[in-house]
């Protein structure tokens, strides 16, 4: 299996992203460590994952709580011997759709804030764990929003950009160690928002600002792509797969687009 004898953290493991992410790592042969805010949505995706043969365990565990993610990190590695992958999915709810000029510092700062702040610290730990053993791969989430001009999602621009450089920066800190640092830059996956994730609603408040429906959205942004479509959770997860297993041990500091070509590097 690709990701045999491994042992995968997923923070924010009990979303729709996050769960997706999970569960392909099982199925590649990981031992996976769901960590979240909310015990039964990861305890869904655990079940989900022991039913079909797999190995998981869940925590509750706030990203943005230092200390936390450090001690669990460190738990991880005295528990399972090591700690080979550790992936940001966490979501945050936030304000898109809405102009400078009316836009709140406290709405714009959100998911500055959250994103970056989450990404940093749960590199941090993790990397204190893979660092001593020689390997390691960090694993963050972005959108196409990050190469994008707008208007309307400035918090959300700023946050996906910030969590891309830092992305590279870490790369060239921890590559000297053999830790990887990678991203996935996805699209708007619109059966998430059928799993629970906190898209929806940005969607459904974007959506409604235009005067048509979710579903009119979506199809929107795909015509918007040269592929004219938009990617799948399995083809999130199967990318991620990919970016932690020792296939792509030459990569670091790689941004890989899932977005239909909407965003070309």
């Amino acid at each position: 299996m690709t990701l045999q004898d491994k042992n995968a953290v997923v923070y924010g493991g009990g979303g729709a992203l996050g769960g997706a992410i999970a569960r392909a790592y099982a199925a590649a042969g990981a031992r996976v460590f769901l960590a979240g805010r909310t015990p039964g949505r990861l305890g869904a995706v655990a079940d989900s994952i022991i039913g079909k043969g797999g190995r998981a365990e869940i925590a509750q565990v706030d990203a943005l709580d230092e200390r936390a993610l450090t001690e669990h990190c460190a738990e991880i590695a005295r528990q399972a011997g090591h700690l080979d992958i550790a992936v940001n999915a966490i979501g945050v709810d936030h304000i898109q759709g809405e102009p400078l000029s009316s836009l709140t510092l406290a709405d714009f700062a959100l998911p500055v804030d959250t994103y970056i702040r989450s990404h940093f610290l749960i590199a941090k730990a993790a990397a204190r764990q893979m660092m001593p053993q020689g390997s390691g791969v960090v694993l963050a989430l972005t959108t196409p929003a990050s190469r994008m001009t707008g208007p309307g999602y400035l918090g959300h621009c700023v946050a996906c950009a910030g969590v891309e450089a830092l992305t590279r920066h870490l790369a060239g800190e921890l590559g000297g160690a053999g830790v990887r640092a990678v991203c996935i830059r996805s699209h708007a996956i619109p059966e998430a928002m059928t799993h629970g994730s906190h898209s929806r609603r940005i969607f459904e408040r974007s959506a409604q600002a235009l005067g048509i429906d979710v579903a009119e959205l979506m199809a929107g942004a795909a015509r918007g792509t040269p592929l004219q479509r938009l990617p799948t959770l399995d083809q999130l997860a199967q990318t991620a797969v990919f970016l932690a297993s020792d296939a792509a041990a030459a990569m670091t500091g790689a941004i890989v687009n899932l977005n239909g070509g909407s965003i070309l590097d």
